[in-house]
């Protein structure tokens, strides 16, 4: 029993260094990649919005949601950015977080010729992956709360693209007390894929923006 116990101590403590290692890393190495307000931000040709459900699953308005498209308008608006990718999961036909955050700019204001949807951004990995391998663009700005910046950036960084991130208002730690939780854990994840240089489930067809007609879906 003490031998257990011993070896359960010992998992709990090296759990807790990979946890708080992995958050030192990435919050460190990206911090002056983040910006909080338009007038300081720079100039990138596209900006991409990271996905996440509109509504929550009690049926109340995801704020996440709310303020990254929030920012993303402001961005453009701003002349800070040209084009949008909306990147996020669309893997069930009654779910569509893309189509959801076109929508939400376009009633803000942003031409709907000025946004491309990404419908295969299952992952982070694979929104920021599938901007280079998809869309062409190697410079970008990020668009999303400041811990979800951080680690989409990182995995930028890793993938030796020009990025920085535009910090969308975030929510009350109370409210993001789950989200919060998971990054945690989805720091040590990231450092994991970019040890195994992990690659998105999804890729397909070129797309280039600003150029010829908008895409079509990718199956």
């Amino acid at each position: 029993m003490k031998k257990t116990i011993y070896c359960i101590g010992i998992l709990c403590i090296l759990l807790f260094v990979c946890i708080w290692g992995a958050n030192i890393r990435v919050a460190s190495s990206t911090g002056a990649q983040l910006f909080d307000t338009v007038e300081q931000i720079p100039h990138n040709k596209v900006g991409l919005v990271l996905g996440t459900s509109k509504y929550l699953g009690s049926g109340q308005l995801n704020y996440y949601f709310t303020y990254r498209i929030e920012a993303a308008a402001k961005l453009y608006h701003a002349g800070k950015i040209d084009f949008v990718v909306v990147s996020g999961d669309n893997s069930r036909e009654n779910y569509n977080e893309p189509k959801d955050m076109e929508e939400a700019l376009i009633e803000r204001g942003v031409p709907k010729d000025h946004i491309y949807l990404d419908y295969a951004g299952l992952r982070t990995l694979d929104s920021v992956y599938r901007m280079k391998a998809i869309f062409n663009e190697e410079a970008f700005t990020i668009i999303s709360q400041p811990f979800h910046n951080e680690r989409a950036v990182f995995i930028a960084n890793h993938l030796e693209l020009q990025t920085v991130g535009f910090n969308a208002q975030d929510v009350t730690r109370k409210y993001g007390f789950k989200t919060l939780l998971r990054e945690k854990f989805a720091r040590v994840k990231v450092i994991l894929d970019n040890l195994t240089n992990k690659k998105p489930k999804y890729l397909g067809p070129q797309i280039l923006i600003g150029i010829g007609l908008k895409q079509e879906k990718v199956e």
